[in-house]
């Protein structure tokens, strides 16, 4: 980091992305732990992490890969998702090691989407009036309003390549471990929530949504500002989010100081992840 600028270099990349392995292994672990059963898995691959959490799951993917060498063992973790009935989908950055795609491509990898990381400096931006925390006695009330939201789709930007149902949002949430909530109300009622999540002193922010009558008020750069003041509070340096390229939660987020740190490329090999996995949880705004 550089200035009033964030310069995203290997090294900080390298950071992001263990921080997203982190995630994925803890929440593929609870969804596990949630059924009480042991298929799946989440196992250490190329300096990342392969993971089936369930069917549908949006942790089903492998990710953080390519700051550690080339993808060796590769048939190993395809054999692994083969067996469940599963597609291959490989998240990889745009800073990772160049010749990491290249052994994806001569293996029948195809390029099915991009997504964008932005990040920024953490700093208290006031927490809004109409946000609060969430309490855990509201988790279940909060999870079915994430997912009455998440469901009705926003149309501006790039449409993402998933598309998850209302049942895998509120297990994916539920799944997703350390993960504070905040409530947004506008005249009384629930307009929005998101979601927060710290490792190793990167703020992660996700599990945003907006029911589609509160949309265009605010709601969401509120969200995002009472995060950025929790994250503060908690001693973060940094905050990032992902977005799908071009979206409406990217430009929201850039407006609050947020720059692109850098892409992922989104490779699958096998059936379509929109067809297997049928999205959010997956961090946005």
């Amino acid at each position: 980091m550089d200035g009033e600028r964030l310069f995203c270099d290997v090294a900080l990349a390298a950071r992001i992305e263990r921080a997203e392995v982190r995630l994925v292994v803890e929440s593929s672990d609870a969804a596990r732990a949630r059924r009480g059963d042991d298929v799946g898995f989440a196992r250490p691959f190329a300096g990342g992490v392969a993971s089936f959490a369930e069917a549908d799951s949006p942790y089903n993917k492998v990710a953080g890969v390519g700051f550690d060498g080339p993808p060796d063992g590769l048939e190993e973790i395809e054999a692994a998702y083969a067996e469940l009935g599963a597609p291959v989908q490989i998240e990889v950055s745009q800073l990772a090691d160049a010749s990491f795609g290249g052994h994806l491509t001569d293996r029948g990898y195809r390029l099915e989407n991009y997504e964008n990381v932005l990040g920024r400096r953490v700093a208290d931006a006031g927490f809004p009036d109409f946000v609060r925390r969430s309490g855990d006695d509201e988790l279940e009330t909060w999870l079915a309003a994430i997912a009455d939201a998440s469901v009705v789709a926003d149309t501006e930007g790039l449409a993402s390549h998933e598309e998850f149902s209302r049942e895998t949002i509120v297990d994916a949430l539920r799944d997703m471990p350390g993960m504070l909530r905040f409530t947004a109300e506008r005249e009384g009622e629930f307009a929005g929530g998101a979601g927060l999540r710290v490792a190793d002193g990167i703020a992660q922010l996700g599990a945003a949504a907006t029911l589609p009558a509160h949309r265009r008020r605010g709601v969401q750069t509120a969200l995002v500002r009472a995060r950025l003041a929790t994250a503060a509070a908690l001693g973060c340096d940094l905050a990032v989010v992902t977005t799908q390229p071009g979206s409406k939660s990217q430009q929201n987020v850039q407006r609050l100081g947020f720059e692109l740190l850098y892409a992922r490329a989104i490779l699958v090999k096998g059936a379509s992840a929109a067809s297997s996995s049928g999205a959010e949880s997956r961090q946005a705004s």
